[in-house]
Order: structure tokens, then C-alpha cells, then sequence
């Protein structure tokens, strides 16, 4: 039987990479021509999984996206799978050349273009003011008030009310499971403060109402003032946020009743909110990715960033979190920053993550997880150059700190950790008002209030999991363009930021994955 051609089983991506990326399973003894040879691939290789296209000796780089990867831990043969069993992480040398490649801007758009959305008027700086969904958002300061929170939320569904309030996207509890036992105004208590007000502002969240109990140390009046949150004023009223504590009220019972009071005395000025038409250069766009695999950087990751490019033509701003997952490609990044003075501000949170796991005894390439490992990736390496597909090509114009708020326009990045939850949290604290989440994997990740479009790397992936998938990027590997996929992603953000609903949304995911990094000691 003759050889096949690569491209029939896999992906080469590079002309100087030395592995190839399978598209489809590979079976035991396939025949392969690649560049004039033969390559014969004697095990089975998975979708995508790695093998080698020419001979790797012990110690030499492996080389995907034109990038290290890792270094082999023995000499690797033609055709032979390459993973967790011959390639090891190892150290190199990474030139930052801060500023030295900062892109062109891109042309303006030929098209201007809108959605339907909600602007909540000139009292607002812009990353505040223009909305994709109109939330009203039940907010606990603690873990003790967080059942409260929820209770008030599921009291105002459970009424029907909502019924007559057709412009209101929901009330969303917003809880978590810390709020005390913490150093009072140390770096934990601000970045929970952060993120808090991050939901409580949000351009998606028309109105709110703080719940705490009474004696912990992340106080309402705490976030008020150092957020300064009476300037965002709950639904337009005067005389600052409501804030209710158990111990005051009187219990549970009582600050249920006032809460349920709280929010019914709001949702007619939340309702007369209706949806205008808005500039696409207010999108504020999160991406993640999560339950990745060896496709995620070939297929879904790029796509995105063709969508983040256009997001960031049209005048808007996209945001790269995960900073673990940006470790080992971040002089990439570096070299596409506006000014050294952005590009030093990702080297330092670098340099911060490679302490911060020290000090625990860990390793940051801890990170590719099981999942991922079982999905093709290797190396954080490796993970990490598919993760930074999702920025596009554009200048690198900030870098943030966890949950702050994004104000410039253009490419962000912000530190966040690598877990899902976590990561998109802060994103959306930060001003996200519609987020797109690639897998390889199966992520069912939501995050209200701001809507998350899922995109998988695969079709069997988007076939078996259609009820939670937004899009199929997998085409890419049956020869469809990733332009193309990428333009319908950002087509897709628009009608979602209109009020299309995603997947997540229609199975009610998002009240949940509330989850604020805390970085320090419980004490």
C-alpha cells in the first residue's frame, strides 16, 4: 500500500518543527510521506497527540509552532509518538527584546459594527457603561452570607415576578467561600475587595445589593469606600449601594425579606433599561482556555485570535489571563509590547509565579493537567504557546494585575492563574463583558453575569458534547481556514452581546463559578 501524505493524518506546522500534530488517529505501521521521506508511524498515535518527523537525539529541542517545547529525554525516531515518556521541560534561554517587534496597528475595519446592548449612561467610564446582559446581582462579602445571598436570589425567581420584568436577564448570587480569616487590608482582603466590586460595577449588573453577616473582616463599608463603589449607585438611586448584614437584621429569615424587598423595589428602573445600539469597540472580550489538547493551538486557539484581532480592529479590547499558562512563550508576548515598560510588567509577574510555586514546593509545569497530558499536550511549554494564540497578533498594550480593571483598548493581559474558575473570575471582574472559552476536553464553564461562548477544538468533541458547545473549530482540520472560523467567532460575539443566548445560558450555568483567587494564608 503506498504512503499516504502527511496532511491526510496530521498537522505539520512550522517547515523548522520536528514533530507533527495528528488530526485524526494515527493506526500502528500508517505510512507517511512527509518532505521527500518516508516517516512510518510503528504505534499508534491519537488525535491531537505528537510524533516525530525526523530523528531527535537525547537532550536536542522539540520544536512545534517554530518554539521549544521541551528537550528529549532520549533519542526519539521518525515516526515515533512523542510525550510525557520521552520529552522532558529542561531550562533555556529566552530573549524578552522587549518593544523590539511591536505589530503595525491594523487598518480600520471596512465595516463599523454594532450590537444590540445596554448603555447605562455618561455617569460611567466607559469599560462600565456599555452592557451585554442586564443583571441584578445579590453579592455576599462572606462565606457566611453566602446561603443568605443564594436564598434571596432563588426567593425572587421562585415568585414569578421575573415574568414582568422582560428586560431583566436575571438576579445572580453572587457567593464564594471566603471573606474572613484573613489579614485585614493586607493584599488578600483588597484583591477579594477587587474582584467584589468588579461584579458589583459591572457593566452587565444594572443594580446590586451587599450581604454580610456583621463580624467578618471583608466589611461592606470596607469595599464601598475603597472602591469607591457609591459612585456606581445602585440602579441609578441616590444614597449609595444597600448593604444588609444577618446579625443586624435579625437572622437569616429577616434578611431574606429585606433582600427580597431590596431587589423588587429595583427591577422596574432595571427594566426600563432597553437594549440600543452600541459601538463594537465597547466589547471587552475574555478568553480562557480549558480542558485543553493538542489541537487546542492548532484549531480553536488561533480561530480565537483571528476573532480577538478583529475585536481589537474594530476599536475594543481583548484579555489573555492564565499567566501560567503563558510561562515559556511569554517572549513572544514581549516582544510584541507597546513600551519595555509593558513588556517588564509581564516579566515580573513571571518571575512572581516562579516564587509564588517555590515557596508551596511546586512546580508551574505541574500544569499541563492529567486531562490535558491525556489530550496531546506535553510541556507548559507547549500549552502555553497554543494559550497565547487566543491574543491575536496586536500589540501587547497592558498588563494588569488580578481583577483590576481593563481601561485601555487593545491587547490586555492579566494575571490570573491557570485554573478556569479562578482565571475567568478575575477577567470578568476586570470588565469582560463577553467571554469565548476554547476546549479540547469538555469544558462546561459559564460565568454569569457576562456570557461565555464555548468553543471546541474538535468535532468529535462538538458531535458528543453539541448541548454545551457553541462552536465546532475542529473544521480547521478537515481544511476550512482558520479565518474563517475565527470570523464566525466574532460574529457570534456580536449576536451573543445582542442577547443571543449561549449554551452555558440555556442550561442556567454561570451562578456557581463565582471563584476570587486568594493568594495567601487562611489564618
Amino acid at each position: 500500500m503506498a504512503a499516504a501524505p502527511l496532511p491526510d493524518y496530521a498537522v505539520h506546522l512550522r517547515p523548522q518543527d520536528n514533530v507533527a500534530v495528528a488530526r485524526r488517529p494515527i493506526p500502528a505501521g500508517t505510512e507517511l510521506r512527509h518532505d521527500g521521506h518516508a516517516v512510518r508511524v510503528p504505534a499508534a498515535v491519537r488525535m491531537g497527540h505528537k510524533f516525530a518527523v525526523r530523528p531527535i537525539g537525547e537532550g536536542e529541542p522539540v520544536s512545534k509552532y517554530g518554539q521549544v517545547i521541551g528537550f528529549a529525554a532520549r533519542p526519539v525516531a521518525v515516526g515515533e509518538h512523542v510525550h510525557v515518556h520521552n520529552v522532558k521541560v529542561g531550562a533555556f534561554e529566552r530573549d524578552y527584546a522587549y518593544a523590539s517587534a511591536i505589530p503595525a496597528p491594523l487598518p480600520p475595519p471596512a465595516e463599523e459594527r454594532t450590537f444590540l446592548g445596554f448603555d447605562r449612561g455618561p455617569g460611567r467610564p466607559d469599560h462600565l457603561r456599555y452592557g451585554t446582559r442586564n443583571y441584578v446581582a445579590v453579592i455576599s462579602t462572606v462565606n457566611c452570607s453566602a446561603s443568605t445571598s443564594k436564598y434571596i436570589a432563588d426567593r425572587v425567581r421562585e415568585s414569578g415576578v421575573l415574568k414582568q420584568y422582560p428586560n431583566v436577564d436575571g438576579v445572580v448570587a453572587v457567593t464564594h467561600r471566603g471573606g474572613c480569616a484573613m489579614q485585614f487590608d493586607g493584599p488578600d482582603h483588597k484583591q477579594l475587595d477587587r474582584t467584589l466590586a468588579g461584579f458589583a460595577r459591572h457593566a452587565n449588573v444594572a443594580a446590586y445589593i451587599l450581604v454580610g453577616l456583621g463580624c467578618e473582616i471583608v466589611q461592606a463599608n470596607h469595599l464601598i469606600e475603597g472602591e469607591k463603589l457609591d459612585v456606581i449607585q445602585l440602579g441609578g438611586a441616590k444614597g449609595g449601594p444597600v448593604v444588609l448584614n444577618i446579625q443586624e437584621c435579625g437572622g437569616i429569615g429577616k434578611t431574606v425579606e429585606a433582600g427580597v424587598k431590596a431587589v423588587a423595589e429595583v427591577l422596574p428602573r432595571v427594566n426600563d433599561i432597553r437594549r440600543v445600539p452600541v459601538s463594537a469597540k465597547h466589547i471587552i472580550l475574555g478568553t480562557n482556555c480549558g480542558g485543553s489538547d493538542g489541537n487546542s493551538g492548532v484549531t480553536a486557539n488561533p480561530a480565537l485570535g483571528v476573532a480577538s484581532d478583529l475585536v481589537v480592529q474594530q476599536g475594543g479590547t481583548t484579555i489573555l489571563g492564565e499567566t501560567p499558562e503563558i510561562y515559556g512563550a511569554e517572549h513572544i508576548l514581549t516582544r510584541r509590547a507597546v513600551s519595555k515598560a509593558v513588556g517588564e510588567k509581564l516579566v515580573e509577574r513571571i518571575k512572581w509565579w516562579e516564587w509564588y510555586a517555590g515557596v508551596f514546593g511546586a512546580e508551574i509545569n505541574n500544569n499541563p493537567s492529567p486531562g490535558n497530558k491525556e489530550g496531546g499536550l506535553t510541556t507548559i511549554y507547549e500549552k502555553s504557546l497554543g494559550a497565547i494564540a487566543k491574543a491575536g497578533t496586536t500589540a501587547m498594550v497592558d498588563v494588569v494585575r488580578y481583577a483590576e480593571p481593563v481601561t485601555a483598548k487593545g491587547f490586555v493581559v492579566m494575571d490570573t492563574p491557570g485554573y478556569d474558575p479562578v482565571s475567568m473570575t478575575g477577567i470578568v471582574a476586570g470588565g469582560a463583558n463577553v467571554c469565548v472559552f476554547t476546549t479540547g476536553r469538555g469544558s462546561v464553564f459559564g460565568c454569569k453575569p457576562a456570557p461565555s461562548i464555548k468553543v471546541a477544538t474538535n468535532t468529535p468533541l462538538y458531535r458528543h458534547m453539541e448541548g454545551d458547545m457553541d462552536i465546532d473549530a475542529g473544521k480547521i482540520l478537515d481544511g476550512v481556514p482558520v479565518e474563517e472560523v475565527g470570523q464566525e467567532i466574532f460574529e457570534t460575539v456580536l449576536r451573543v452581546a445582542g442577547g443571543e443566548k449561549t449554551k452555558s445560558e440555556i442550561n442556567g450555568v454561570g451562578e456557581e463559578e463565582f471563584a476570587p483567587w486568594g493568594i495567601g494564608p487562611t489564618l
